[in-house]
């Protein structure tokens, strides 16, 4: 006479059931915190790339700048000693940049009037583009270090997650081995709950499944 087969207990099938959705879980998070590494691995590439051209941008502007200096130094030089081909000659050397914040200081009338700005460098005509470009940079790198450390923290969440995922597992593994009805319940409920909980908080969490 063949004997039949024991029906699974409530424990076993509810241990089962948790043992494979929190497997699945586990290898979720774990996708997704490497997914999110991955991209901040790439944003840290672009800060990099757009710190080194605001160093260089700001390194022309200075260097526009130093130039500036010495032709207006030199033409007024040349001005103060009357020497008017000269001065017309450093003049119409003046860069495109400089020669508006010149004209516009000299329409000050800076040697009659004291309120007058003491030098072109400090008028608003005087805008550098490399300076400008400069400033744009370092935003735009400073906006970048921001999602680094946003996405670096989304790739640590999903780590807690799988670590958290990982404890559920212990305990549905260890409902299925003990043999007191109460502790088998009990552990299972403690694994229920760890699961439970992760899966809602990491429900929250944005999702990247970009190729």
């Amino acid at each position: 006479m063949i004997e039949a087969k024991s029906r699974p207990s409530a424990v076993e099938i509810v241990s089962t059931v948790l043992l494979a959705v929190a497997a699945v879980a586990t290898a979720w998070s774990g996708y997704q915190a490497t997914r999110w590494n991955g991209e901040q691995a790439k944003t840290a590439g672009k800060v990099n790339a757009a710190r080194i051209d605001a160093a260089s941008a700001a390194s022309l502007a200075n260097f526009q700048t130093q130039v500036d200096v010495v032709t207006f130094t030199q033409w007024v030089d040349a001005y103060a000693r009357e020497e008017t081909m000269l001065a017309d000659f450093y003049f119409k050397r003046f860069r495109p940049e400089f020669e508006p914040a010149v004209k516009a200081w000299l329409a000050t009338r800076p040697i009659r009037n004291p309120d007058a700005p003491k030098t072109p460098f400090a008028m608003p005509e005087y805008q550098l583009a490399a300076r400008e470009e400069s400033e744009r940079l370092d935003a735009e790198a400073e906006a970048l270090s921001a999602d680094v450390r946003t996405y670096i923290q989304r790739a640590s969440n999903y780590v807690l997650g799988v670590v958290l995922f990982a404890v559920s597992l212990f305990f549905a593994g260890m409902s299925t081995k003990l043999t007191a009805p109460r502790l088998r319940w009990a552990t299972l409920t403690v694994g229920c709950l760890v699961f439970l909980g992760t899966l809602a908080w990491i429900a929250t969490s944005p999702v990247n499944v970009s190729i």
